[in-house]
């Protein structure tokens, strides 16, 4: 018997940070938060943020820790209740839960203002009437420092009484920003006197049209934080250089508590793209159906294709918190889906491509006969199932040759197969069109081999899937597949649209599918033995009506072996 392990499973350096935050006093709970922007759906690179925020207030239950989800909806010109409502859906779905906190950046359009105004008040900040592209060209760049704005000695009088004609509504988009006034030498572009408030005239989905001046995420964020009495503000290291900007937003202005900035790497994955300016445009010109399209890896793509939370849940905790930008392999994602779906989804049997068998000895005064089936080999508490087998079946047409080659193991003319879960059947003939087309082979069934091997004299080393003529049902299968066909789209000198994957899709209107699927819900997943793992389309699928099946993944990963 081996000794049992006393090495403790290795942590990340973030949950490092906290555990010696809470051992030293300096925190007695722990609070993070997920604060997505309600301007598009999310996707994979947020699920692992979903993933890790919520996660830690998991690990840290027993002392009342918690995950906030807060809306940084602070630009009214692309945020949208939609998007609001599908993030919730995204984040309960993939099994978290905020509980009471849940909070809107536009609730705390007050407290900002009075934070500017107490910056105004101490000199901090000031109003520039310059306009954006004299503010874009007066800061300068990462090499030359930056010039200071001709407004930037402004009185303190005049600063309040100009922002508070900006609130009222008095002056156009773009005629004047509010600054913040830290200086425009700083290597740091983002210090160089950055814009904290915009005019913008336009209605809010929250606070509708009761505000045309909009704060800026970057001084919206530090504040929210601590106001939510954040100790840990989580995000991506993109962000590292805007620390610093952070940092002195929070000690100059009038806040309730000190939060902490900690960077770690995102989420890059191969074969898509996770800019959510590519995805819209893939939207809106038609490449794709919608934000839930199966081929996008946004979470609500990735539901409707049935990838199960769990295994999108692994993947993340799979990919781990680090500090090192990288690009993880699709194929990790994929491998996680299929070791989930291999555990729960139960077995039926689809044909997708038909060919006709007719089993030319089956007894006359015989219409069928039952099988039992297990549902899943892997899961036994899954159960077992009957199916029919009768005179004529719908095979594979690939699963037959007319001149198999030498390390072909199926059907084709003398040669014999297993039919998965039944008889062992030899083909004796078939039939053509005049095209030259096989529409039809004819085969014998070997009495009493249900189980058993195959009798003297029979070679059989292959096993095909099949379905009943006689009780098969017809249903609509999509055949999802990568979006882009290269490793990196963003990198394609053509732009990440010239690599768009022809083949990322393939309708089939008519397979021939197992009877018992005709009751089978939206939201169901199943294992097409031997051709992959399949969902139920949660749109177009209707019960009894429309049949409709998503691929989900195949059963292996066809990509590897491209590359």
């Amino acid at each position: 018997m081996s000794k049992p392990s006393n090495k403790k499973e290795k942590v990340d350096f973030i949950r490092e940070i906290i555990a010696n935050d809470l051992e030293i006093g300096k925190h007695d709970t722990i609070i993070t938060r997920f604060p997505p922007e309600p301007n598009g759906y999310l996707h994979i690179g947020h699920a692992k943020s979903i993933c890790f925020n919520f996660g830690i207030a998991r690990d840290y239950a027993g002392i009342d820790a918690r995950c906030h989800l807060r809306f940084d909806d602070t630009n009214p010109e692309k945020e949208e209740s939609e998007y609001v409502n599908s993030i919730k859906a995204d984040v309960q779905w993939l099994g978290f839960d905020w509980g009471e906190d849940l909070y809107f950046a536009s609730n705390y359009f007050d407290f900002f203002y009075d934070c500017a105004q107490h910056l105004i008040n101490q000199g901090l900040a000031y109003v520039d009437s310059q306009s954006p592209e004299e503010i874009r060209t007066h800061r300068g760049n990462v090499t030359t420092p930056g010039t200071p704005s001709p407004f930037r000695d402004r009185s303190v009088e005049e600063n309040l009484d100009l922002f508070a004609r900006m609130k009222a509504g008095e002056f156009e988009d773009g005629s004047m920003v509010l600054r913040a006034k830290i200086g425009m030498t700083s290597s740091n572009m983002n210090m160089r006197d950055p814009v904290m408030y915009r005019i913008m005239h336009a209605t809010h989905h929250n606070t509708g049209d009761d505000w045309c001046v909009y704060p800026m995420y970057d001084f919206a964020h530090p504040l929210e934080d601590a106001l939510e009495h954040i100790t840990h503000s989580l995000c991506t290291l993109e962000f590292e250089n805007h620390r610093p900007l952070y940092d002195w937003f929070i000690k100059n202005c009038p806040v309730p508590a000190q939060p902490r900035q900690i960077e770690f790497s995102r989420l890059n994955l191969s074969y898509t793209v996770m800019s959510k300016r590519k995805l819209l445009r893939l939207v809106q010109e038609g490449h794709v159906s919608g934000w839930d399209d199966p081929r996008l890896l946004t979470i609500s793509g990735m539901r409707r294709r049935g990838y199960p939370p769990s295994a999108i849940r692994s993947f993340c905790h799979r990919v781990g918190i680090t500090k090192v930008n990288s690009t993880t392999d699709m194929a990790i994602l994929e491998a996680e889906i299929r070791n989930e779906l291999n555990q729960h989804a139960e077995r039926r049997m689809a044909v997708l491509d038909p060919l006709k068998v007719v089993i030319t000895n089956w007894p006359s005064d015989t219409h069928s006969e039952r099988l039992e089936v297990p549902n899943n080999p892997a899961n036994h508490e899954a159960g077992t199932r009957e199916v029919s087998l009768g005179k004529e079946l719908w095979i594979e047409r690939d699963d037959f040759m007319e001149e198999p080659p030498n390390k072909f193991f199926r059907l084709g003319p003398g040669r014999s197969a297993r039919l998965r879960g039944g008889y062992i059947i030899t083909c004796t003939g078939f039939e053509k069109s005049d095209t030259g087309e096989i529409t039809e082979i004819h085969c014998e069934f070997i009495p009493d081999t249900i189980g058993k091997d195959a009798p003297d004299g029979v070679r059989c080393r292959a096993a095909i899937h099949w379905v009943d003529a006689s009780t098969s049902i017809d249903a609509e299968v999509r055949l999802y597949d990568r979006l882009f066909s290269v490793e990196n789209p963003d990198a394609e000198e053509g732009g990440f649209l010239s690599c768009l994957n022809n083949d990322s899709l393939s309708v089939i209107p008519h397979a021939k599918l197992e009877a018992s699927l005709a009751s089978a819900d939206q939201g169901s997943v199943f294992q097409f033995e031997r051709v992959g793992y399949f969902c139920t389309d949660s749109v177009d699928h209707i019960t009894g009506e429309k049949l409709v099946f998503n691929r989900t993944v195949a059963l292996k990963d066809s990509w590897a072996k491209k590359k």
